[in-house]
């Protein structure tokens, strides 16, 4: 039986952190899906389907990920995967209390799925999507904090001044 595992996630954009915990990640499992969430509630910069060509630009070289967009409920989602576990990076107690709720939740939907934490490494511990794209909106250069490819995006909906 193949061990599936999928890393959820908005990645608007995507960022060194997140790039980080899908390759730690994909070592414990023969396939990890990274699953792009479309949820235009969260009024997401770039459009799913620019997400997904980000990832897929970044992974291009990593065999066993996969990177598929979603819009239903994860667990479902995961389910529909075959997946036997969620990935989820954690940055500080805050990510924690957070994610122990979805893990619970999920759990009670799907008690055959488990959730897995990644910690992330130092220099990942206060990137997060949203202060990368503040930051970039004010023409800050956050060129160190995303791969190449998300840096271009960046740079063209927000040009340097």
């Amino acid at each position: 039986m193949q061990k599936i595992g999928v890393y959820p996630g908005t990645f608007d954009p995507p960022t060194n952190g997140h790039i980080d915990v899908a390759i730690r990640a994909s070592h414990f499992f023969d396939t990890l899906i990274i699953g792009v969430g479309n949820n235009p509630g969260k009024n997401p910069l770039f459009s799913a389907d620019e997400r997904v060509a980000m990832l897929e630009e970044i992974f291009k070289d990593s065999p066993n990920i996969e990177i598929r967009p979603f819009s239903n409920l994860l667990i479902n989602f995961v389910s529909e995967c075959g997946a036997m576990a969620l990935v989820r990076g954690l940055r500080a107690v805050s990510d924690f209390e957070y994610e122990l709720q979805l893990a619970s939740f999920n759990y009670h939907l799907n008690d055959t799925v488990d959730t897995v934490f990644f910690m992330a490494r130092e220099e990942n511990l206060f990137v997060s999507s949203s202060i990368i794209r503040e930051i970039a909106q004010y023409g800050g250069d956050v060129s160190d904090r995303v791969p190449p490819v998300v840096w271009k995006k960046l740079r063209a909906v927000y040009p340097i001044k």
